[in-house]
Formats: structure tokens, C-alpha cells, sequence
């Protein structure tokens, strides 16, 4: 299977500049004829840097409330139809796409942000929407919980692939959640910091015995817009780099495939071997022969969460 991985920046909050530079990426993809591209965590249209730049636990506070605003306003609608150019891209290149978004979930009333990774599949058809179960610290200002809905892997080329958001990875039950499903290649997408690539990407490939493709995304103090509002208080407090990347792919004997790539918008091409998750798996895998269920099980809840329930 060949994987393509795009590390690169948002048009920051501009949704409909930014899946014009998705869309590009997923056409340079197609054209090595790679069978998925995975982009980072949130990059469409982007992730929250603005909060700890901004004061943004301040309550009640007018310049929290229109940044956040701005954010719902460029988030993804998935019901309306606003992926429907990207679904189309990945049949016409025959490619499959695991996208990092901000949704703005219509099932919960349409007026709160998720962070999901959605799964497109070589058809076009949106096979999984993930709402990241736990945001983390800051995010939680402007992300709401997901819930476990969205925790499917799916069958591509030979492999069994799944996915999680950011520090969902550093979740036991999550992984194993996906292990269970009989998960081979793990995707782990996130805003962008090779010192949570390096060691995670590693660890879940030596726990799994899998492929493990983490992707970042970049965020440069150049790459916000003067458009956004409140620009000028975030330039007073922002570093030159946010998101410095760092996407990798581990082999399953936790040896690197593609070390991790620092500082530059990149598209990075690797094929994956199957023979290798069989050959690692000959002495540990943590849900087959390693485990044992009668002592030790997980239970999953995958209903989608909602705040009502209609009956016609």
C-alpha cells in the first residue's frame, strides 16, 4: 500500500482557501498513485493557536467571543454538503483520505466545534466521522467531547487501518479499541510538534506491532491571515513557530520508515509491507495471542451522542 503524507499549513481559518490547498495536495497524491493521504490534526480550517496567545479562558470576553465566532463560522458542516469536492476528488484519483476538521456537528444543534478525522473512501463515500473523545487543556475552550462513534477501522488494499486525534493517542483504551478491530496500520494526526511524534509514533508501533503514519501540520506566525479578527493581539504574543510538523512513519518492529520531517511543507511518499506487521505479530500482539479476554475486556460504546431524541 502506498501512503502519501501532507505536512502542511492552513489558509488559517479560511475554510474554502484551504480545501483549495487540500485539494492540490490530493491531486499530487493521485498523480504517484499513492491509495491514502492523510492530512493533520484540525487543519481544516484550522487549530485554535489563538487561546494561548489571546487570554482565552477570559470570561465573557467580547474579543473571545468573535474570535471564537470567526472559528464556527469556517468550520465544516459535513450534512450540508462541504466536503462533498473533497469526497469527489478521492474517487476521480482513486485515493483514500483520513482529513483532520473542525465540524461544526449539525446532529448537536449546529452551533459547537468538534475536532474529527474523517475517513473518505476510494469512492468518495464518507465511511467515519471521529469527534476527538477528550480535548486537551486549552482546547477545551473551544472543542467540544466527541463521543465513541466515529471508533471504526476500515479495510484498504490488504491492511486494516484506524485513526485517532492528537493525545487520543496517549489513551490506552482508545488504542486498544482499534487493536481490537484488527487494526495493522495506525494513523495518528496531529497539529504539529515532532517531540510528540519522535516518542508516540514509536511506543504505539512497538505496543502494536503495526504501522504507525503520524502527520502534523505547520503554523508559522506568517501563516495568519491580517483578515482574522483580533490579528493584532495574537502578533503581539506569537512565536515564529507553532507547529513545526514532524510527521513520521514507524515500521512495526519500531525501526523508522520515514523519520520525522521538521519545518517545511512537504508531501511524503512510502509503501508499507504487510509481511512486516506478520512478522512482529509472531511474538506479541496485545488482543490476539498476548491477551486474555477472560480477564481483561473492553467495552465500547459507539452510539452517536446527542442532546435529543425525535420520534415522528
Amino acid at each position: 500500500m502506498k501512503v502519501s503524507l501532507a505536512q502542511i499549513a492552513p489558509i488559517w481559518l479560511d475554510k474554502e482557501k484551504t480545501k483549495e490547498k487540500i485539494k492540490s495536495y490530493i491531486r499530487d497524491a493521485g498523480k504517484e498513485k499513492s491509495d491514502l493521504i492523510i492530512f493533520g490534526e484540525g487543519l481544516l480550517p484550522g487549530y485554535p493557536f489563538w487561546l494561548s496567545m489571546t487570554n482565552g479562558s477570559a470570561f465573557n470576553s467580547k474579543v473571545q467571543k468573535e474570535i471564537h465566532a470567526h472559528y464556527l463560522r469556517n468550520a465544516i458542516q459535513i450534512e450540508k454538503g462541504e466536503l462533498d469536492d473533497i469526497c469527489q476528488l478521492a474517487s476521480e484519483n482513486r485515493i483514500a483520505i483520513y482529513l483532520g476538521i473542525i465540524e461544526r456537528a449539525k446532529n448537536r444543534g449546529g452551533h459547537s466545534n468538534y475536532c474529527s478525522l474523517v475517513y473518505i473512501d476510494k469512492n468518495g463515500v464518507v465511511q467515519s466521522v471521529h469527534r476527538k473523545l477528550q480535548p486537551t487543556y486549552e482546547e477545551r475552550l473551544t472543542w467540544s467531547h466527541g463521543d465513541g462513534h466515529g471508533l471504526r477501522t476500515h479495510e484498504l488494499c490488504d491492511f486494516t487501518i484506524g485513526g485517532l486525534n492528537c493525545w487520543e493517542n496517549w489513551m490506552p483504551l482508545a488504542r486498544t479499541a482499534l487493536y481490537g478491530m484488527g487494526e495493522n496500520v495506525h494513523v495518528a494526526v496531529w497539529p504539529g510538534s515532532e517531540r510528540n511524534t519522535r516518542d508516540i509514533t514509536e511506543f504505539i508501533a512497538k505496543e502494536s506491532r503495526s504501522f504507525v503514519i503520524s502527520v502534523s501540520g505547520l503554523m508559522r506566525k506568517k501563516d495568519f491571515p491580517e483578515n482574522t479578527p483580533h490579528w493584532e493581539i495574537m502578533m503581539e504574543n506569537c512565536p515564529d513557530i507553532l507547529a513545526d510538523g514532524g510527521s513520521c512513519i514507524m515500521n512495526p518492529d519500531g525501526t523508522w520508515l520515514v523519520e520525522p520531517q521538521v519545518g517545511t511543507e512537504t508531501l511524503v511518499h512510502a509503501v508499507l509491507d504487510l509481511q512486516k506487521v506478520y512478522e512482529e505479530r509472531q511474538n506479541f500482539d496485545p488482543v490476539g495471542h498476548y491477551s486474555r479476554p477472560d480477564v481483561l475486556q473492553l467495552r465500547i460504546n459507539r452510539e452517536r451522542q446527542s442532546s435529543i431524541e425525535i420520534k415522528d
